[in-house]
């Protein structure tokens, strides 16, 4: 299944799930700081996008509040954002690691990790 693509709002309404698990829409908007905190109906509408994109799923029904529960990893929704910001700078990846070296958010550490990686043969999932 291709993974949707996500807004930044999605992505945070995603990441109270991940980090909570099964929860209803009031629960996801009280995740958000008080200031700024997006109204009820915006993180409710945002829910059922995201139930439509398949993003999350309907675990249950307590009276009339829905639950719901994350239906894509953490882990597949960064790496669909990290093909998607690969693909809009046309898939040069050393623009991206050159960023990274000069803003200090990389280590050499990281670096003999990527080489690690790299070494590895191709993942069977990834096309050729």
């Amino acid at each position: 299944m291709a993974l949707p693509k996500l807004t930044k709002l999605e992505l945070q309404v995603l990441e109270a799930f991940w980090q909570k698990g099964a929860c209803s829409v009031r629960e996801v908007q009280e995740t958000f700081p008080e200031p700024g905190r997006p109204a009820y109906t915006t993180v409710q509408t945002v829910v059922y996008r995201l139930e439509r994109k398949k993003a999350l799923r309907c675990v249950k029904r307590i009276s009339n509040a829905n639950i719901f529960a994350a239906a894509i990893s953490r882990n597949d929704a960064q790496r669909r954002l990290i093909d998607e910001l690969l693909a809009l700078l046309g898939g040069r990846g050393k623009l991206v690691m050159a960023h990274l070296v000069e803003a200090g958010e990389i280590t050499l550490d990281d670096v003999k990790e990527a080489e690690k990686a790299l070494r590895k043969p191709a993942r069977k999932d990834k096309p050729q």
